[in-house]
C-alpha cells in the first residue's frame, strides 16, 4: 500500500476471525485498558498475534502490537483524537503505525464521517455495487 499499513490491517473487523485470550487489566491514556492477545484464525496472515489494549469504559482502541510470523514485535498501530459522534459512536482522528523493524512510519488521518446518509443495507449487494462509479 505504499505505506506501513497493510491490506489485512485495514480491512474488516469481526469477531470470528480471531481467538482470544485475555491478559490483564492495564492503566493506559484512555482510563483503565483490557489487554488482550487475538491469534488470527485465517492460516494465510501475516501475523501469528495481535496485543490489543481495549479501553474498558468505551471499548476504544488505544493500541494495537502486531507480531510476524516469527512472533517477533513488528508494528505498533495506535489511535489518538477520539470524538464522539451522535452520542454514540468513537471514531479516532488519528491512526498510527510504527513499523519497529524497518523504523518507518506512517500517519493516517480521518476527517468528515458522515451518519445517516439514508444509505440502506441493499445499496451495499454485489449488483449495486458494479453499478456504482
Amino acid at each position: 500500500m505504499g505505506s506501513e499499513f497493510a491490506f489485512e490491517d485495514l480491512s474488516s473487523f469481526e469477531v470470528e476471525k480471531y481467538t482470544y485470550k485475555y491478559l490483564r487489566d492495564e492503566a493506559c491514556d484512555l482510563g483503565q485498558c483490557f489487554v488482550i492477545e487475538q491469534y488470527p484464525v485465517d492460516k494465510n496472515s501475516g501475523y501469528t498475534r495481535r496485543v490489543v489494549w481495549l479501553d474498558q469504559a468505551e471499548y476504544r482502541t488505544e493500541k494495537v502490537e502486531f507480531y510476524d510470523r516469527k512472533d517477533s514485535l513488528l508494528k505498533t498501530l495506535t489511535f489518538d483524537g477520539y470524538q464522539q459522534y451522535l452520542g454514540k459512536y468513537w471514531r479516532a482522528d488519528v491512526q498510527t503505525m510504527v513499523n519497529h523493524q524497518n523504523g518507518k512510519g506512517t500517519d493516517l488521518e480521518w476527517s468528515g464521517y458522515t451518519f445517516r446518509t439514508g444509505l440502506k443495507d441493499s445499496d451495499f449487494n454485489k449488483n449495486t455495487l458494479k453499478r456504482a462509479r
